[in-house]
């Protein structure tokens, strides 16, 4: 059953079916052959609404639609101008700035591809006017834009707390110390290339220009505050937090900075209705399959036969990081969660594994593959986005997987650089 369900999936695949297709064609096959028949297919069903069902999925869409909000409006923009003001004109600062801008967006929008768009476009000109490779620009823009994964808020945490029962709140903690530590990778590397490249620097902000710059930018701040800050201190859910962010954004773009008018609504709802259903689609069509494989202990088998459950805790996590990896270089990452949290389930319950832990690893690795050639999804983004070539877009990108390939590995040697900031909040 098991290979008939998988060679369906990877040939609907290699046909060009989008995921939510093959998914649910294998889990139809794999239901037909569990119980003889479709007689009880109203129980694929059931599961399958089971999967859309926790009221945590409400702040996917709320994330999402302030996320399309700030894009389009001036967020972003000032907050890439105060980082800017700071940190531009040393060696390697435009880069610096791009790397710390994803960052920062990311911790307004918890979207990758978001993050591309709002922070790519106007700073890869100015890279490349600066003299930075296109290579070069296109890979820290992909890669950094993953940071965003990891900085709450996070669909990607949310969509695994769901999954596996985590607490949404730590999770989004949790990744506050592996996404910084990330982000200073990255700096120091962009620093050691400008060296290198003999990369010319900006000019340096005054005083006052800078003071200008983080007024502008004091509104945009407010939302890692909202996030962070109602997490932390009790005030907000992750649900409440969400939708305090779209609020916020809405006051700040439509009434604070005019940036934009009534007759944007429409495109933005719709915008955000598109992505939601996508998404949404995914979460209940993968819950019906990870039931199917699960009934069928699938799962139990696979760890069986590549001995993990006899491994220990270091083992199943190189095996969750290995598996996650790979698959997201070739699967949308909402999809990978989805099928492959519960087949490690047991073996992270054998092992005693702290869940969090494990879910800011796979939040990383499928950060780490959505940049990762051949199919990772920020690749494509950046190629719809930049007009570019897959090959520009993929060639200066070894660096920068390379570090965060090391940054899992020391997460799994130095688990406290996520689990500090959570046993400080909720211990």
């Amino acid at each position: 059953m098991t290979t008939i369900m998988v060679t369906t999936m990877i040939a609907l695949l290699l046909l060009g079916f989008p995921m939510m297709i093959p998914l649910i064609t294998a889990a139809i096959i794999g239901f037909f052959m569990m119980f003889n028949g479709f007689g009880q297919m109203d129980t694929l069903i059931q599961q399958m609404m089971a999967g859309i069902r926790p009221a945590s999925l409400i702040a996917v869409p709320m994330f999402i639609l302030a996320a399309d909000i700030m894009t389009r409006g001036q967020s972003a923009n000032r907050l890439i101008d105060m980082v800017m003001s700071f940190i531009g004109h040393i060696k390697g600062g435009l880069a610096v700035s791009t790397a710390a801008s994803c960052t920062l967006f990311g911790a307004v929008s918890g979207s990758t591809q978001a993050t591309v768009v709002a922070v790519g476009s106007p700073l890869r000109p100015k890279m490349l006017k600066a003299g930075y490779s296109d290579s070069f620009t296109l890979a820290l823009i992909i890669n950094a834009s993953d940071i965003a994964f990891l900085i709450p808020p996070s669909i990607g945490m949310i969509i695994y707390g769901v999954i596996s029962g985590t607490s949404i709140g730590e999770l989004f903690i949790a990744g506050i110390g592996p996404g910084l530590m990330i982000l200073c990778m990255f700096s120091a590397y962009c620093i050691i290339y400008a060296i290198v490249k003999d990369v010319p620097t900006e000019p340096k902000s005054s005083w006052k220009e800078r003071a200008k710059a983080v007024q502008q930018a004091l509104w945009p701040l407010g939302f890692p505050v909202i996030i962070v800050g109602g997490i932390y201190g009790g005030i907000f859910s992750p649900t409440e937090a969400a939708a305090a962010c779209v609020l916020y954004a809405i006051l700040l773009e439509f009434v604070v900075f005019h940036s934009l008018k009534m007759n944007d609504i429409y495109a933005i709802a719709k915008s955000t209705g598109l992505i939601t259903a996508v998404v949404f689609i995914l979460v209940a069509v993968g819950n019906g399959f990870s039931w199917i494989i699960s009934f069928a202990q699938i799962p139990q088998m696979i760890l069986e036969a590549v001995g993990i459950n006899e491994a220990g805790p270091t083992g199943v996590l190189i095996a969750i990081c290995i598996a996650f990896f790979v698959a997201c270089m070739f699967v949308d990452p909402i999809v990978v969660i989805l099928v492959l949290t519960p087949i490690f389930t047991p073996a992270i319950e054998a092992t005693g594994l702290d869940p969090v832990l494990v879910g800011i690893l796979i939040t990383l690795q499928v950060a780490i593959g959505s940049a990762t050639p051949p199919f990772g999804c920020d690749i494509f983004t950046a190629i719809a986005i930049f007009k570019r070539p897959y090959w520009d877009v993929i060639k200066g990108t070894p660096p920068f997987i390379f570090m965060l390939i090391l940054a899992a590995a020391l997460l799994i040697m130095f688990p406290q650089i996520a689990l500090f900031l959570r046993d400080v909040a909720f211990r």
